[in-house]
């Protein structure tokens, strides 16, 4: 017989998508055990419960594990029906938190496709970066009827969740790149939405440390840069 709500995390602590999936949780209440996972190293566990990708986050429900985090976002409001909740209880609204996170998701493969380009490519690659959220910037207003978003009164949702995953550790990659990701000049209500949300207790939490994001970054990328340029 499985434990009644017996819930497991297999993550590891610098990606993003596993941040997601940590905050998700905390903001739901819902409390959990957390198993790191070394991707060098995968457990007999970890590729038994994600077959199809082999990688984390995957959350574990009284025995039956549930891939991706976006998926595992959902259904963290599905399974957990009281409030606080992550997504809004209006069909119309839902969709256009989905839509908004689709699209950010194309933002971050821009933006990923330009960091790793190199030379006159990624000139371009950027530009069309900066075009994309030239977009966000100016039809997410609706989204945000009452100005820029504060969460005194209120606990971030999924839209917020998944778009501090993307900016959240922007300053890590201007350390390393060079690069910074939200100009505040240009984009004033994505700039004060990401900085609203850094002050967030749940968010100040489970962030990694810089430093530390930084190290592990800078330790990766060549071995990415390696394997890519084999391919």
């Amino acid at each position: 017989m499985r434990e009644e709500n017996s819930v497991k995390l297999h993550g590891m602590w610098a990606s993003p998508y596993v941040l997601r999936t940590k905050i998700a949780l905390k903001i739901k209440g819902i409390e959990y055990e957390y198993i790191e996972e070394d991707l060098s190293n995968k457990s007999d566990l970890l590729l038994q419960y994600n077959p199809v990708n082999k990688q984390v986050p995957v959350l574990v429900h009284n025995g039956l594990p549930i891939a991706e985090s976006m998926i595992i976002l959902e259904y963290l409001d599905e399974a957990w029906t009281d409030p606080p909740y992550l997504l809004p209880k209006d069909p119309y609204l839902r969709a256009k938190h989905r839509f908004w996170v689709t699209y950010f998701q194309q933002v971050s493969d821009a933006l990923g496709q330009a960091l790793l380009a190199g030379g006159k490519a990624t000139e371009d690659r950027m530009n069309d970066y900066w075009k994309k959220l030239d977009v966000a910037e100016d039809l997410i207003k609706e989204i945000f009827s009452d100005g820029a978003p504060s969460f005194q009164d209120s606990k971030p949702g999924y839209l917020d969740i998944m778009f501090y995953s993307y900016f959240g550790t922007s300053d890590v990659v201007k350390e390393c790149f060079g690069i910074d990701l939200l100009i505040a000049g240009r984009y004033p209500l994505l700039t004060s939405w990401i900085n609203a949300l850094s002050e967030v207790p749940e968010f100040k939490e489970l962030t990694p440390p810089k430093d530390k994001l930084l190290q592990n970054l800078r330790a990766v990328l060549p071995k990415y840069m390696s394997k890519k340029a084999a391919e």
